[in-house]
């Protein structure tokens, strides 16, 4: 049986124009802009700024030549012209373009705390989106399960990152399941020029190794990895009844069993050492994020990491 066309939606299925949304999703995109562009104008914008180069450099002008100067930066045309020596000056471009990349498959409707892992991808999102916007860059979504479900170009501008906000939070998707190498073949197909590029998904799943190796090595790709509590340990109370979100196979546990809280948790602890290692073998920056803490101090780390490395 051959395998699904993906669905390419170049603009959210459904447009809302601005006032007409339901009221509680109007009330839920307004309250995280107010936040995002707090924390924005407080501790992200001169990060996201200096943590990512532009696409390269473009000529600013002229100036007489002056002593330590690179001669290979020397205009022979205008020093010829003028009889003296002159180099040229450049300025980095920075117009940049910032995509993201959020997994929509059904564990990404998990959250044990006060907010589902999709809560944390659209805070996460706003940040990114209005550090976009304040530096006037373009701003694009790609919502993937074990397909493109849904792609907005890049554009400048609040009222398109207001949009992407809109489309992660009221998107219906047709797959639970995740396939991550779909995406990153999308954006390796469409997206000829160098981009920032943030992954956000709790990667489930495998055969996505080799497809961040080609982004990474291409444009400045970094994963969010998006986590739960639930996913190191579980509670101890009575017989629970567990749900795979992306399979719907259900299995009963005693999490009465010391033993077996115990294994869990020892698996757990395993699985995220071996994704850690294994994403810095392939040198692929991460940052691991929580439902059930602030992501101000996992995204400032990475921030100033970065910015270190440029």
């Amino acid at each position: 049986m051959p395998p699904r066309e993906p669905s390419i939606h170049r603009e959210p299925r459904q447009v809302v124009q601005p006032g007409r949304e339901p009221n509680e999703l109007t009330r839920k995109i307004r309250k995280l802009e107010i936040r995002s562009r707090r924390l924005v104008n407080e501790l992200f914008s001169g990060e996201y700024h200096s943590s990512f180069k532009g696409r390269g450099i473009e000529f600013s002008h002229v100036r007489e030549y002056q002593y330590g100067d690179d001669v290979r930066a020397v205009d022979w045309n205008t020093s010829a012209h003028k009889n003296d020596l002159y180099v040229k000056l450049f300025t980095e471009e920075r117009e940049r373009t910032l995509l993201l990349l959020l997994d929509g498959s059904g564990s990404m409707l998990f959250g044990s705390g006060y907010r589902l892992k999709k809560d944390l991808a659209a805070e996460v999102s706003a940040i990114l989106a209005f550090s976009a916007v304040q530096n006037n860059d373009k701003v694009g979504l790609l919502i993937f399960t074990d397909r493109v479900e849904t792609y907005i170009p890049p554009r400048k501008g609040r009222a398109h990152a207001l949009a992407i906000l809109r489309e992660i939070y009221s998107i219906e998707h047709t797959g639970r399941r995740t396939d991550i190498d779909a995406a990153l073949g999308f954006i390796r197909r469409t997206q000829k020029r160098k981009a920032i590029i943030f992954l956000m998904s709790d990667l489930i799943g495998s055969g996505y190794e080799r497809g961040m190796k080609l982004l990474n090595s291409r444009h400045d790709f970094v994963v969010i990895h998006l986590g739960d509590q639930l996913d190191m340990e579980l509670p101890r109370s009575c017989m629970l009844d567990l749900v795979d979100p992306e399979s719907g196979e259900r299995v009963t546990v005693d999490a009465r069993s010391k033993t077996l809280l115990s294994r869990y948790a020892e698996v757990g602890r395993r699985d995220r050492e071996d994704l850690r290692q294994q994403l810095r073998r392939m040198r692929v920056d991460t940052v691991f994020l929580d439902t059930g803490r602030s992501i101000i101090g996992g995204l400032n780390a990475f921030f100033r990491n970065r910015e270190r490395k440029v």
